[in-house]
């Protein structure tokens, strides 16, 4: 039974990130797809947006191998304890209600980016030529 605990919040870390991350890769790739209609040139920076907030999903499968080997090593040792059994549960749930939330968070943000690119606002190269002038310095 402890151990059952104890894979459930294995399963909601890295379903939750998941969940998390494919609701803000979707957002993205909404806000990829308003943008490639007024500026069809900065796909490369679209896409570079849209994949930013999938990196909460690596982080629950991070998550993943830390608390399946911490498992392994309590099962190892004898009958895992209700106290080890709640605790990786515990642990499971916070990161994945985090990393799901966090996820779509950083997918407001890169919408909004990814936005501002397609509506002109790209500063990039004000900024890289900005920096070659330092660097002649």
């Amino acid at each position: 039974m402890n151990e059952m605990l104890s894979f459930l919040g294995i399963v909601l870390m890295v379903g939750l990130t998941g969940i998390g991350s494919s609701i803000g890769v979707t957002i993205c790739g909404n806000a990829a797809v308003g943008a490639m209609k007024k500026n069809p040139d900065a796909l490369g920076q679209y896409i570079g947006l849209s994949a930013l907030p999938s990196s909460q999903g690596l982080y629950g499968f991070v998550g993943f191998f830390m608390a399946k080997s911490a498992l392994d090593k309590l099962v190892a040792a004898g009958p895992v304890s209700i106290y080890a059994a709640w605790a990786i549960l515990a642990a499971g749930i916070i990161l994945g209600i985090v990393g799901a939330y966090s996820a779509i968070r950083q997918a407001q943000v890169c919408a909004n980016g990814i936005q501002a690119i397609g509506n002109g606002e790209n500063r990039s190269e004000e900024h890289t030529s900005e920096l070659q002038s330092l660097r002649e310095i």
